[in-house]
């Protein structure tokens, strides 16, 4: 029992360090358009956290149940997967990087499991849905927020009264900023939510065909909006002023991209990178002016981050599980 108690606080421990480090996705352009300061901005994103809890749960059955063999879990493979994807977000938050902490957990469990018991533990099927929407995630959000930005381009391009304009985006982006919180929630938040419900399956605490207890589903939010509430400021930095300069309505145009991105991919079950997602949208809304808008430099550090990600968790989850298999 002591060990389960301890893997559950390591995993909410990683459900912070989620929200620590994604803050930057919620909040980045909210912030860097000045319409919220960050400590209200980031006290905004962790209320729309919590209303999360109402909404379903298909991405933390798709994490529990369709990434490796239900059967290798043990604790300590749990653990492994939880330590790797830790140390990498600690490593990127160092670097300012917006890796992706949903990757991170994907590549963690999937090396731990491997280093447990072979390249058989792995499901195939659920490997190429999550590769499939690695690809996807940002080029969705990317060609939607070039949409709806020139979509309003063209409705308010002979609208004179620019001040007013403003106020109106200025609004605007309060209510796409919570729907992009909400949408974080269903999707960042129920990872953690897998991780604990396959825990106390393993453990034979719950049996294999239960759902989501909610007081797992309470501790996750929470502790994902308390990440959230202490903030990773380098990458809010490189999120929001470094890709490219923002303003109200390229925040708001962003914001709704990605919402819908994220509200689509939770209803479909699809664990998805929220940081992803968010860069590919202000990427689209940087490229309605011209090319030369977006940072290419930065944005290839940050593209690079993400294609280590996978790997360099499974690295490290795979070298803890070793240890973990050794001194038990």
């Amino acid at each position: 029992m002591a060990a389960l108690v301890f893997v559950i606080i390591v995993a909410l421990a990683f459900d912070f360090f989620n929200g620590f480090h994604d803050a930057a996705n919620e909040i980045a352009t909210v912030v860097s358009t000045r319409v919220l300061s960050p400590r209200v901005a980031v006290a905004w994103a962790a209320l729309w956290h919590l209303v999360a809890i109402v909404l379903g749960t298909k991405v933390a059955a798709t994490i529990a149940k369709d990434i490796v063999v239900p059967a290798v879990f043990t604790t300590g493979v749990v653990f492994a997967g939880l330590v790797g994807a830790i140390l990498w977000d600690l490593i990127t938050s160092l670097f300012g990087l917006p890796t992706s902490s949903s990757h991170a957990l994907v590549g963690g469990m999937a090396g731990a499991a491997v280093a447990k018991a072979g390249w058989h533990s792995l499901i195939a099927s659920g490997f190429q849905k999550i590769a499939v929407y690695i690809v996807m995630a940002p080029i969705i959000g990317l060609l939607l927020a070039f949409t709806v930005m020139t979509a309003v381009y063209w409705a308010v391009h002979r609208y004179r009264k620019v001040e007013r304009l403003n106020r109106g985006f200025r609004r605007g982006q309060l209510f796409t900023s919570a729907a992009m919180s909400l949408g974080h929630g269903t999707n960042d938040a129920q990872k953690t939510m897998g991780v604990i419900l396959v825990l106390l399956i393993a453990t034979h605490h719950l049996p294999a065909t239960a759902g989501v207890p909610l007081w797992v589903k309470l501790a996750a939010l929470v502790a994902i909006s308390a990440g959230t509430a202490a903030g990773g400021w380098r990458i809010v930095h490189t999120m929001g002023s470094r890709i490219t300069k923002l303003r109200p309505v390229a925040g708001m145009s962003a914001e709704a991209a990605a919402a819908a991105t994220l509200f689509f991919t939770a209803h479909a079950g699809i664990p998805v990178s929220t940081t992803h997602t968010i860069t590919g949208a202000i990427v689209g809304v940087g490229t309605t002016s011209r090319l030369s808008a977006v940072r290419w430099g930065v944005a290839g550090r940050v593209v690079w981050a993400w294609i280590l990600t996978i790997p360099a968790a499974f690295a490290v989850s795979w070298l803890v599980e070793l240890f973990v298999k050794a001194v038990s």
